[in-house]
């Protein structure tokens, strides 16, 4: 029994849902508007600013998808009332982190400064030059643009140099002993 798939969706004032044929969900709030196309077969229901989700049969399909199509229309519900956020932080001598514009570059130890775009509807800052922070609306756009800045330099074992996520923590392992 999906016991997340269970719950209701409460509405926020300011938000508005459509779900089209074919489960087409748009949801438009103050921050902006998002769309996904779920499962044709899950029951999508709006009654009294109540979002319920209910699965055709007990197969594991659909026992599956029943959880997950509730938190994607929860997930785009925060995105554009909240939105979401992620902050990574840069540890190492020299590695540092600056915007250009909409470019973000980054001094990561290597031969060449690496410079990213950002992508459509992220927004990143950096408040200083050993803290990025990545914002945006979609849930899924943020986790994997930081994941791709974190993947230029992961941290390693050994100093913790690299990129990691603010509340990551890195197992440090003991080095070679010396006599």
């Amino acid at each position: 029994m999906s016991r997340i798939g269970l719950k209701p969706i409460e509405i926020p004032s300011g938000v508005e849902v459509k779900i089209d044929e074919n489960n087409l969900v748009q949801v438009k709030g103050p921050k902006g508007t998002l769309e996904e196309k779920l499962d044709p077969k899950m029951e999508i229901k709006i009654e009294d600013n109540i979002i319920t989700v209910n699965r055709p049969n007990e197969t594991k399909k659909y026992k599956s998808l029943h959880g997950l199509t509730r938190t994607l229309i929860q997930n785009m519900i925060v995105g554009v009332t909240e939105g979401y956020e992620k902050k990574l932080e840069i540890v190492g001598t020299g590695y540092r982190a600056q915007k250009q514009g909409k470019k973000l570059v980054l001094n990561l130890g290597y031969s060449h400064p690496i410079e990213m775009e950002d992508p459509e509807g992220i927004e990143v800052e950096v408040p200083s030059q050993t803290q990025i922070v990545v914002k945006g609306i979609d849930k899924q756009l943020v986790g994997n643009y930081a994941a791709k800045i974190r993947d230029l330099r992961k941290p390693e074992p050994y100093k913790g140099k690299g990129i990691r996520y603010a509340d990551e923590v890195i197992r440090r392992k003991v080095g070679k002993a010396g006599s």
